[in-house]
């Protein structure tokens, strides 16, 4: 790709504060975000906490469990909830905070993708104004 911005492994995108946003990785990351604030939509479940690491990247990460249904319909829920992530966090998300959004069986899929859309933003002034 000649020519092009190709993205650092990890890397997200950029929020528009500037910070970089790349994506959760490592299970223990999950497992602190869950232990976290949550609040879930319709359409998936927001787990949202601030780091106390001093870095100012914004980190994401995405799950389905087997309940979402078979590997194509995991795949197909977590595409819809990276697209999501992609719109809504460069404007919404804080800088040094992880996100984790976790698909919801049926509904992940099938919910019209503007509703989810201002789900993730609801959800995320929700946590924001729990801290």
């Amino acid at each position: 790709m000649a020519g092009s911005d190709a993205a650092a492994p990890g890397s997200f995108g950029v929020s528009e504060s500037g910070a970089p946003m790349e994506k959760l990785r490592k299970r223990p990351d999950f497992l602190r975000a869950a232990r976290a604030l949550r609040q879930g939509t319709a359409g998936f479940h927001l787990q949202a906490r601030p780091r106390e690491d001093g870095h100012e990247v914004v980190r994401v990460g995405f799950t389905c469990s087997k309940k979402v249904g078979n590997a194509v319909a995991r795949n197909r829920a977590k595409r819809r909830l990276r697209e999501i992530a992609r719109k809504v966090l460069p404007a919404k998300g804080r800088p040094g905070w992880d996100y984790v959004l976790i698909g919801r069986a049926e509904a992940t899929a099938a919910r019209e993708f503007e509703q989810m859309l201002r789900d993730l933003d609801w959800a995320l002034r929700r946590v924001h104004s729990q801290k």
